[in-house]
């Protein structure tokens, strides 16, 4: 079986900052994200990171710079016998107009293209509500984890409805190998 999950990157996988993730050495993983990722993938799924990274835009780091976080990423990944399949990424800044940068499905119409398939039974894990409205609006099933943004998202008058919460992407890789 090989299934599809897409996740949010910063307060999903790793420690998120209000000045942005800048560096390798600023990317940290949080706790069990990357066991859980593992998880899900003996457990047959692929994994997309879909992710908003206007720090490219505002000048704050260049490609070369995401690239290393990634292969951190990637690399602590590895040791734990997981992979990332792919990612996904809006370099733009909010105020670029682009179609890509989440709340907008941009990101997960591209996925849909280049691993050409529908959404509608595909999880997208987030922590904010701009990942909750982007899944929703490109037929995903959005999921909230609480860590990150969401304990705030979790309140929002404006998080739709039945969007399951976890406390953590471990919670969430648990839920999806007993479905």
């Amino acid at each position: 079986m090989n299934r599809l999950v897409i996740l949010d990157r910063d307060g999903v996988i790793n420690h998120d900052s209000r000045h942005f993730i800048k560096t390798a050495d600023e990317w940290v993983a949080l706790p069990g994200s990357l066991e859980a990722i593992a998880r899900l993938n003996r457990a047959g799924w692929r994994v997309i990171v879909a992710t908003n990274q206007s720090g490219l835009g505002r000048g704050l780091f260049d490609v070369t710079a995401l690239n290393s976080m990634h292969a951190k990423l990637r690399r602590e990944l590895a040791r734990l016998g997981g992979q990332i399949d792919g990612f996904v990424i809006c370099p733009h800044k909010p105020d670029d107009g682009c179609l890509c940068r989440k709340p907008l499905p941009g990101l997960f119409h591209t996925i849909m293209q280049r691993w050409d398939t529908s959404l509608s039974q595909v999880p997208a894990v987030g922590d904010s509500l701009r990942d909750i409205q982007a899944a929703k609006a490109a037929g995903a099933q959005p999921m909230l984890v609480r860590t990150g943004n969401g304990v705030a998202t979790e309140k929002h008058p404006e998080l739709p409805a039945g969007v399951p919460v976890f406390n953590d992407l471990a919670a969430v890789a648990e839920y999806l190998e007993r479905h």
